[in-house]
């Protein structure tokens, strides 16, 4: 029964009780807006809600019901078999009334209105909803500031949404409105900035009227107009950021048009100047300055902007496209060698690894003495005295904070004339690292770092290895002096082999405390660990290892974790150019990291370690002995790590061990008993689970003839992932599904005769429930299984699975792939099976082929075959060999070489490109995929 206007007043009483915190209340008005969701009428009834002025003041009930309204377009917008969704009428209704409510004066629920529109329009626009634009522009002519706010949100996120749909005709729609609407946005954005200006210098003006000194410009830099203003301050640096992402994203889809020189230089200059000398109102500011380094980082990387390998044709008649290109390119190298000079090169490193201290001036060390020894009588007058200096505005935080907070003897040396008084030496040790972190330094680990480490070491790992690059201020700037480095290698290889030297000289294996000299060092760690391929013809490793990584690891000291962190992923990221000799030692040591009493040490060895096991040149040989010890620090690892990422982490690094290393078998009870755990503590966590079913997969393999010992937790785990009932199964039902694969796989090839004979119906069945009736990957799962059956019974086998078959020849003749990557594996590998079922029974599939029940079969699914079916065949052998693997080319080329000795006349008009395929198969390529590469592309 649909719902009405007279519905409104209970729809409202619902909402309100849905959100009581008394569930004899809630529960039964959840209960009922569930069931009112199908009803016709339900999204008109909350709209109503929502733009009711009388419940103006009800937010949360209305913001609930925008909620409720978004679930329901996700649902019912779209006509769908199983459900009747929304009229026609109704979604008219409800598109008009939404863009007659534009001046909302929530925000939040102003925001979820936009959000709605967005889906809408992703769904209808441009076939039912051709005028959205049209409309929202009108309105923007007279709107007002609140209501132009509303349409312009409404326009970002809508034109978000379309620009995501990947169709050509969606594209050529996007296209359409961007050239409608550019026109208008850049004028409108023009006008605007010209405003935003002329208000800050008449503001800059007011505020310095009394200034002896005018000087008329914005004073947006000082610490007083950022605290006087807040809101304007932040809006100021919000349009800063958003404004260097549109030059970003400008240069990543305009390569050329950016590279003119008098646009690339002086935003490279920019971005340049501001990260290796950042104004003191940038370090609260880090996005913009990601931003500057991303701009910096894409240019220098940048294929169009390299030089160009080809050469202009003789006599060519004027300047061709690819010429021209050719001469921005050559354009733009020369800018980049302008601004980006040696110097500036190393310069540019120096600042994202480190900057050298600076050191106070003779005249003010002796004042620090003097207030030292006078135990800080005076400190309050040398404050006010230092802000006066003639020092960047950072150095004069960092000299203030000495005198109250910063240990001197670690910073000016000989100025300390005598030690602290021995109350003192807790506030000297933990001041040292606020001093540290003053001093703008990318790499060089804060006080506020290291305080997240002290208080959790899995989030702080997590944070500084496995966070987008473009999201952290320390991951992008380690990004750009990757790419600098790999430009300049030659030029920056020593420079970085001398800091690294430097840096272990100032601070001897020995040093406990943490010290600048500390931190400095493992920086210059990491600059020598993100760069290993290029600075290994510089650097010996062996040296580096056993000259000082390995003493420093038999530190045992507390603080060393911020060494042995590093020293754990240097031995990860050099893991190929760690020789057969010391191979060993580095094994045992990340074995011993594996147990370190930190955290995110164990979990960055637990990284490291999977590298060097997945690694081409892994020594099983020297590994075996540290087995035991390796599986217990993992199952230990396990629990004590808290965060979903760590126990993925620890999980991968078991899933790696079972599947690279012989010895699993010894060890196979223990591996029973942790499965069981971890699957019964991982209730409710499916991400978790996957990764589970992952490793025992591996498990699995690796056990082969003996997997039965697992099957007392593998067959209830396989049930529970494969239950269509079970709350996860969209979950686990693709994981499971390739172990159960796998194992069928195993069964049968090792069962042999014996288990055709036991099992051939039941694995008909379960194959004709499963082809035809799963999506693409799950048919991409199931399809190797087929192949191998037919492999290992191509006579006894073909006739049990007969109706599986003709359903694969109705796949290879079905279209609908041409814009379809994952339709195209399926039909490629299905094709391939019916070649190799040709080329190993010949009679099967010429059967299959003339059978009356397939043309029906192919009739019901409204494909229209005009030749023999065989025929048809041929042609998509034709068409899909280049998406198979090297192994499924060669059995169609056979195939395709039986077809030739056919006596069919409609053969001979095919024989070029028969023999075309058998051409190629037989001369082969380089490139060709493996099996297990084409499988996973297939699956991918």
């Amino acid at each position: 029964m649909a719902l009405s206007a007279s519905d409104v007043a209970a729809m409202y009483s619902l909402l309100s009780n849905s959100m009581n915190a008394d569930h004899l209340l809630r529960r039964p008005a959840e209960e009922a807006l569930a069931q009112s969701e199908s009803r016709p009428g339900f999204c008109s009834c909350l709209i109503e809600v929502i733009t009711a002025k009388d419940l103006a003041s009800q937010v949360d009930v209305r913001l609930m019901a925008t909620v409720y309204f978004k679930n329901n377009v996700n649902r019912y917008w779209r006509q769908r078999r199983n459900s009747s969704g929304i009229s026609n009428e109704e979604k008219m209704h409800l598109r008009q009334k939404l863009l007659m409510h534009l001046r909302e004066e929530d925000d939040q629920i102003a925001l979820m209105l936009a959000v709605l529109i967005s889906k809408i329009a992703r769904i209808d626009y441009p076939k039912e909803w051709p005028d959205i634009f049209l409309v929202l522009s009108q309105q923007l002519q007279s709107a007002d500031v609140l209501a132009s706010h509303r349409i312009f949100m409404i326009l970002f996120r809508t034109l978000k949404e379309l620009s995501t749909k990947r169709l050509t005709s969606d594209q050529r729609n996007f296209a359409e409105i961007s050239s409608r609407f550019f026109d208008y946005s850049w004028r409108l954005w023009q006008s605007d900035v010209q405003t935003i200006l002329h208000g800050f210098s008449a503001l800059s003006q007011s505020y310095n009227s009394n200034a002896e000194d005018q000087h008329h410009e914005l004073y947006l830099t000082y610490s007083s107009f950022q605290k006087q203003y807040p809101k304007l301050w932040d809006f100021v640096m919000r349009a800063s950021t958003k404004l260097m992402k549109i030059l970003v994203a400008f240069q990543g889809r305009h390569p050329y048009s950016f590279g003119d020189k008098f646009v690339i230089s002086s935003v490279m200059d920019f971005c340049l100047n501001k990260i290796t000398d950042p104004e003191p109102y940038l370090l609260s500011f880090e996005q913009f300055l990601i931003q500057c380094m991303i701009m910096i980082k894409n240019i220098l990387e940048c294929n169009q902007y390299k030089p160009s390998l080809t050469g202009r044709v003789i006599d060519e008649n004027g300047i061709t496209l690819e010429q021209m290109k050719k001469n921005i390119s050559g354009a733009v190298g020369g800018v980049l060698t302008s601004l980006l000079p040696n110097e500036r090169i190393v310069f540019l490193c120096n600042v994202l690894i480190t900057r050298e201290p600076f050191v106070l001036p003779n005249k003010l060390a002796g004042e620090v003495r003097n207030e030292i020894d006078c135990g800080f009588d005076n400190s309050a007058q040398l404050g006010l005295n230092l802000l006066t200096l003639d020092v960047q505005p950072q150095v004069k935080i960092c000299l203030v904070c000495m005198i109250v907070l910063v240990d001197l003897s670690g910073v000016v040396g000989e100025v300390m004339t005598r030690p602290w008084a021995s109350e003192k030496t807790a506030l000297v040790k933990s001041v040292t690292r606020i001093f540290t972190c003053v001093m703008w330094r990318y790499f060089v680990l804060t006080a506020r770092d290291l305080e997240e480490w002290y208080r959790n070491p899995e989030a702080f790992h997590h944070e500084q290895d496995m966070v987008q690059w473009t999201e952290k201020l320390r991951p992008c700037a380690e990004a750009l002096y990757i790419i600098l480095f790999e430009n300049n290698s030659q030029l920056l290889a020593p420079v970085v082999v001398s800091l690294l030297q430097e840096t272990m000289n100032n601070c001897p294996t020995s040093v406990t405390e943490i010290t600048p000299a500390l931190l400095l060092k493992d920086a210059a760690y990491g600059a020598a660990s993100y760069v290993y391929y290029e600075l290994s013809n510089y650097l010996s490793f062996k040296d580096w290892f056993n000259g000082a990584l390995s003493h420093e690891l038999s530190n045992e000291h507390p603080n060393l974790r911020i060494i042995h962190r590093k020293v754990a992923v240097i031995l990860g990221q050099w893991v190929s150019e760690i020789k057969d000799d010391t191979k060993r030692p580095v094994y045992c040591a990340l074995i011993r990291l594996l147990q370190d009493k930190d955290l995110s040490v164990r979990l960055a060895a637990c990284r490291s370690l999977c590298l060097h096991i997945e690694d081409a040149n892994f020594s099983e040989r020297e590994f075996i002995d540290l087995l035991p010890i390796c599986w217990d620090s993992c199952f230990t690892l396990v629990e004590e790590v808290q965060e979903f990422d760590s126990k993925v982490q620890v999980l991968n690094l078991i899933s790696i061990l079972i599947g690279h290393v012989t010895e699993v078998i010894p060890f196979a009870n223990k591996l029973v008993q942790f499965f069981q755990k971890v699957w019964e503590e991982s209730s409710g966590e499916s991400l978790l689970q996957i990764q589970l079913l992952v490793a025992l997969r591996n498990f699995v393999i690796a056990l082969g003839y003996q997997s039965p010992i697992c099957y007392s937790i593998l067959l209830p785990i396989l049930e529970h992932g494969i239950d269509i009932n079970n709350p996860d199964e969209l979950n686990l039902l693709e994981d499971s599904m390739l172990v159960a694969v796998n194992i069928i796989e195993d069964y049968i090839i090792l069962g042999g005769n014996d288990f055709l004979g036991m099992h051939a119906t039941s694995i008909a069945k379960i194959l004709d429930l499963v082809v035809g009736n799963v999506n693409d990957k799950g048919l991409l799962s199931v399809l190797p299984v087929i192949d191998i059956l037919i492999q290992c019974f191509p006579m006894e086998v073909p006739p049990f699975i007969s109706s599986t078959l003709q359903k694969l020849i109705v796949i290879c003749l079905s279209g609908g792939d041409d814009c379809d990557p994952s339709k195209t594996s399926v039909k490629a590998s299905s094709a391939a099976i019916l070649a190799r079922l040709l080329v190993m029974n010949t009679n099967s599939l010429a059967q299959l082929a003339s059978d009356s029940s397939t043309s029906l079969l192919l009739q019901a699914a409204s494909i229209p075959v005009q030749e023999n079916i065989l025929l048809c065949l041929v042609d998509i052998w034709v068409d899909k060999v280049d998406h198979v693997s090297s192994i499924q080319k060669k059995t169609i080329g056979l195939a395709l070489s039986i077809i030739l000795t056919l006596r069919l006349p409609e053969v001979i008009d095919k024989v070029d490109q028969i023999l075309s395929v058998c051409t190629s198969v037989i001369l082969g390529g380089k490139d060709d995929l493996t099996e297990e590469e084409s499988r996973l592309a297939f699956c991918a």
